[in-house]
């Protein structure tokens, strides 16, 4: 799925209001981007303030509002039609995406895959399977740059999850993808990597963030792979929360699951919170997403995280309750920076992570789930690449 973050912006983060959409003509950006954010209400700057006075009688606050005050909400859609909905300021660009857009008849976003396969580098590679990496990449960079043009924030390019244990392989797709969004002029601090969770992908990330090049750990399922993605200096670590609850109502035997159930505690909320509080114990720059989020509750419980990737049947659901303005400050955070000082840590979980400790850290859910989200998104590839090959060449070409 594409994640797109909803906001209305102030002035200063949006850009050039002449920037033409749906052409392939990257425009120059001067304003500073900003990331997964979503619209500021009226009352939010007061009550980040810590200044909560009773609101006028004709103000209306949604359930969305409130809690939008303490964490940032991210749409998560392929469907283009809900940019009218939540106009989106930051979007993720990935293989599932891209069969969004080929199964559309007219989307805006069409041009940019044609112009990948009559890419002329790639038609002249004589190996099958480079000449198809090659179109994927080229579509991802093309729909990515179509997105920069639209969305003010970061965009989000998934790295192919078949090179997800190959180190070199990660940094050199980041690269050739860098170099894409380049040529069209979109600027480096723009994009973030999005990179699954395994060793190779973290020590990438590290050698990649050395380099101010921002990543996204994907595909978290455990709190050592979290761990060790905020040591290498992830700029943002994904949590799926609700498939930790799924794989826990249906297995047993994970000694990280056991302990949050025995403590009457949702094991993937649990892993948020504890992982927030590790973050910000450290004082890593990481930044911290859940997704897999199931409901309403789920959004509440995690109230103070940095984002939250919602479904649009939840954010249409917090739009349309409506609540009495007061009860808005009733909404606390349920994460805040002071649980890194009360959290409890063992020793071992405040290693130095390496490729051994992590490995042997790593319970039968990480294994069991990181495996499947790896043939997942593999799986998607292969079939972006097996469409590509059925559509080439494409039309005026």
């Amino acid at each position: 799925m594409a994640a797109l973050s909803i906001s209305t912006p102030t002035s200063s983060s949006l850009l050039p209001p002449s920037r033409q959409v749906g052409r392939w003509t990257p425009l120059a950006r001067s304003a500073k981007p900003v990331s997964f954010s979503l619209r500021s209400s009226p009352l939010a700057a007061r009550a980040a303030a810590g200044n909560a006075p009773t609101s006028p009688v004709d103000e209306v606050v949604t359930e969305l509002d409130a809690v939008a005050s303490f964490s940032e909400i991210v749409p998560d859609t392929v469907v283009f039609d809900d940019f009218e909905k939540f106009a989106p300021t930051a979007a993720t660009v990935s293989s599932s995406l891209l069969l969004g857009i080929a199964g559309l008849p007219n989307t805006k976003f069409k041009s940019a895959i044609d112009t990948a396969l009559a890419d002329g580098e790639c038609n002249a590679l004589e190996k099958h399977e480079d000449r198809m990496s090659c179109y994927l990449t080229k579509a991802l960079a093309n729909v990515g740059a179509e997105l920069a043009h639209q969305v003010p924030g970061r965009v989000s390019t998934e790295i192919d999850a078949r090179l997800a244990y190959d180190t070199q392989g990660i940094i050199q797709r980041v690269h050739e993808l860098i170099n894409l969004y380049n040529q069209h002029d979109v600027s480096t601090d723009r994009l973030l990597f999005k990179i699954p969770a395994t060793w190779q992908g973290i020590e990438a990330s590290r050698l990649l963030e050395t380099d101010g090049i921002q990543t996204h750990l994907t595909f978290v399922y455990s709190f050592a792979q979290a761990a060790a993605a905020a040591q290498a200096g992830a700029s943002v670590v994904q949590i799926f929360v609700g498939r930790l609850r799924d794989w826990a109502r249906n297995h047993s035997g994970d000694p990280e699951i056991d302990e949050a159930l025995k403590k009457g505690e949702d094991a993937g909320l649990a892993l948020a919170q504890k992982v927030y509080a590790y973050i910000h114990r450290n004082g890593y720059k990481t930044k911290l997403m859940a997704a897999a989020i199931r409901n309403k509750q789920d959004v509440f419980s995690l109230l103070g995280i940095d984002y939250i990737i919602a479904p649009l049947k939840i954010l249409q659901s917090l739009d349309e309750s409506v609540t009495d303005p007061d009860v808005k400050y009733s909404y606390v955070p349920r994460l805040t920076p002071a649980i890194g000082k009360t959290y409890d840590f063992t020793e071992e979980e405040l290693v130095k992570w390496d490729q051994l400790s992590l490995a042997a850290a790593m319970g039968p859910a990480a294994e069991e789930l990181l495996a499947s989200g790896l043939e997942g998104y593999a799986n998607q590839a292969r079939r972006v690449e097996e469409l590509f090959q059925k559509i080439w060449p494409p039309p005026n070409v």
